[in-house]
């Protein structure tokens, strides 16, 4: 019985990366002789069991056969037979396909060291084109090391896997898994541009291909391409360190644009309502978790609305916020307002400019979430009002409040709201 610490420990190890958590192949086992010796089975679809002390996970080498399509359509073999070797061939890239032995020794059988150095993504054997998830993997890798490139072979298999359909046989939870560790990557629009490369973008995800070759008013975006725009949407997000729910909202902002008539080009009337529409229909698709969802709707609503905002007077400042349902929700409203400024910051030659209109928003929050609702309800009550009538005076309370404070000379307290 050997135990080999394999996969991405190893490869991070040789990148000179923190230590990942580790993962162990064990060759010579038994299901039975882990259990006597106080290992803990957990594996559904094959032998996986977790140490007794370390609680890492050890899993007795496998081989593996395609039985039929998508991610679960195989049939697995563990045995004591089963050789290192073959348990590492199986798996999707040379850099993932290396182990050490209990002494440290490394085992490469498949090139992965030589391909670190030269900093590429190739495939182990053919037996990559049998799983799409594997599409997406590579993907997401490209994003974490924009600095590898993808081997030729390795791309050309992608393809035809695109080309057969298998990719069409994905279930959503592997999708959106995927994408979400991909956009979270240092370099999130190149998983775009490899899924586009492959043929997948297109399938998976046709909503955002259509904008690649879709124009918009070169005077606002000086990459003219509304899907060169989201692609550097996405850096300016990853620049400013935005979370996942903030990445997301960026993908589905301009969805709308895509199904403007090319008539209408390079003007885009009402997208921000179709991109809605298109966002909440991925997010469906795709299973997306909710806060992903509710940022991606809010922003692609009223993203136009925040990017005007300096112009807004204060009446017009508090129905942006009611509508964003900021007076409730401002954790995600101060979201909203990072999604629009990497909207801002993500066109050529613009990535620095300054975006006064999210400090004036939070700022504008802020004034009203102060603002002194209380007393104008016990007022209204003395005076006899009821319902309604209590509504419109909280709401003047807050509308004076907002007032006041964009009419204060600005100082620390009331900074990003300038005098109007």
């Amino acid at each position: 019985m050997k135990f080999y610490v394999v996969g991405g420990a190893v490869r991070d190890a040789l990148l000179g990366l923190p230590a990942s958590d580790r993962d162990w192949v064990v060759v010579g086992a038994t299901p039975e002789a882990l259990v006597a010796r106080g290992y803990r089975p957990v594996g559904r679809d094959f032998p996986v069991f977790l140490h007794p002390d370390s609680g890492e996970e050890v899993a007795l080498a496998r081989t593996e056969r395609k039985s039929g399509r998508g991610y679960h359509g195989f049939s697995f073999h563990a045995a004591p037979e089963v050789t290192l070797e073959q348990d590492l061939a199986r798996r999707d890239l040379t850099i993932n396909a290396m182990a050490r032995d209990e002494d440290g020794r490394l085992v490469d059988p498949y090139g992965g060291q030589r391909d670190l150095r030269e900093r590429v993504l190739r495939h182990v054997s053919p037996a990559f084109a049998e799983d799409p998830v594997r599409l997406l993997r590579v993907a997401r890798f490209a994003a974490r090391w924009p600095d590898f490139s993808i081997a030729p072979e390795t791309m050309a298999m992608m393809r035809s896997m695109v080309e057969d359909g298998e990719v069409d046989h994905l279930v959503a939870e592997r999708v959106w898994q995927e994408m979400a560790r991909g956009l979270m990557e240092k370099h999130p629009a190149r998983l775009i541009e490899v899924m586009r490369e492959t043929g997948a973008l297109s399938r998976l995800l046709p909503e955002v291909d259509r904008l690649f070759g879709v124009p918009q008013r070169a005077e606002h975006h000086p990459e003219v391409d509304t899907g060169v725009h989201l692609l550097l949407v996405l850096q300016a997000s990853a620049r400013l360190a935005a979370p996942l729910p903030v990445r997301w909202a960026c993908l589905c902002h301009d969805l709308g644009k895509g199904t403007t008539p090319p008539e209408e080009w390079p003007r885009h009337h009402g997208h921000e309502a179709r991109s809605a529409a298109l966002a909440h229909a991925i997010g469906e698709r795709l299973r997306v978790p909710t806060d992903c969802r509710e940022l991606a709707d809010v922003t692609a609503r009223e993203h136009g609305n925040v990017h005007r905002s300096l112009e807004l007077s204060a009446d017009a400042l508090l129905r942006l916020l009611e509508r964003c349902d900021a007076l409730r929700r401002p954790a995600r409203f101060e979201q909203m307002l990072l999604a629009c400024e990497c909207d801002h910051r993500g066109r050529r030659g613009r990535e620095d400019e300054a975006y006064p209109q999210r400090a004036r928003l939070s700022a504008a929050l802020q004034a009203v979430l102060a603002a002194d609702t209380a007393t104008a309800s016990r007022q209204a009550l003395a005076e006899g009002l009821q319902g309604p009538a209590i509504g419109r005076r909280v709401h003047a309370a807050r509308l004076a409040a907002l007032a006041q404070a964009l009419d204060a000379p600005a100082t620390s307290a009331s900074a990003g709201l300038p005098v109007r």
